[in-house]
């Protein structure tokens, strides 16, 4: 499959915040069993709450430091959110922590891809992959832009 992350036996951080709200409660207990239907290896599991998700990167800057504690210490190599981050939060994360990032979502996808038997089952998985990661490549090839505008320059459109 395209897309197929985490790799069998790949050691994994989990977190899992609790936002003491009634229409987002994720039980951890499954998140452990889909991370290991994955294919994964949980090493550690960082748990927290807070009112709200930090808008850049999910979780404080506290707890950051405690999730690359546990990277360092159990010599992690992707990182788990028990929720779905969005596009941003998860790009910070990444270059936070010099690893991989991935969310409830993506770890989603990556089971159906294993398990997708048919041709078609197959390609519906990896266009639901392709859609999922589109969202995360905005503004991610920009260095290669050539044409630039600005006031009074007859930028693109001129």
């Amino acid at each position: 499959m395209l897309f197929e992350r985490p790799n069998s036996g790949e050691r994994a951080i989990l977190v899992h915040l609790d936002f003491h709200s009634e229409d987002e409660r994720e039980d951890s207990d499954e998140f452990v069993q889909l991370v290991t239907s994955a294919g994964g290896d949980p090493v550690a599991f960082i748990t927290g709450s807070r009112k709200r998700p930090d808008a850049r990167l999910f979780v404080g800057t506290g707890k950051l430091e405690e999730i690359r504690e546990a990277l360092i210490a159990n010599e992690g190599e992707i990182v788990l959110f028990n929720h779905a981050l969005s596009p941003s939060q998860e790009r910070n994360i990444e270059r936070e922590l010099q690893c991989r990032v991935l969310d409830r979502t993506g770890l989603i996808l990556d089971i159906f891809a294993q398990r997708a038997n048919t041709h078609e089952g197959k390609l519906q998985v990896e266009l639901a992959q392709l859609q999922h990661m589109s969202t995360r490549l905005v503004r991610g090839w920009t260095h290669l832009e050539r044409q630039k505008g600005g006031i009074g320059l007859r930028g693109p459109g001129e």
